[in-house]
């Protein structure tokens, strides 16, 4: 997911997602060390998606970039 698409979501549903994220790599870890992981890549894929919700809350904190405001459409 692009960081523009991530900025029209609210905070709550980025946590949301980032929580989600977090769990499937925690899956996809256990996966790996039973050998049951059929492409690798895809830890890669989780931890960069990981790390562009991260940068898009930490931009919303430091007033970089503005989120969605919940029940208000533009």
């Amino acid at each position: 997911m692009k960081p523009q698409n991530l900025r029209e979501k609210t905070l709550d549903e980025i946590k949301n997602d980032l929580a989600a994220a977090e769990e499937n790599l925690r899956t996809l870890r256990f996966q790996l060390v039973t050998s049951q992981l059929e492409k690798n890549s895809m830890i890669g894929q989780v931890r960069r998606n990981i790390a562009r919700l991260k940068t898009v809350i930490r931009e919303h904190e430091l007033g970089i970039h503005r989120l969605a405001v919940p029940g208000k459409q533009e």
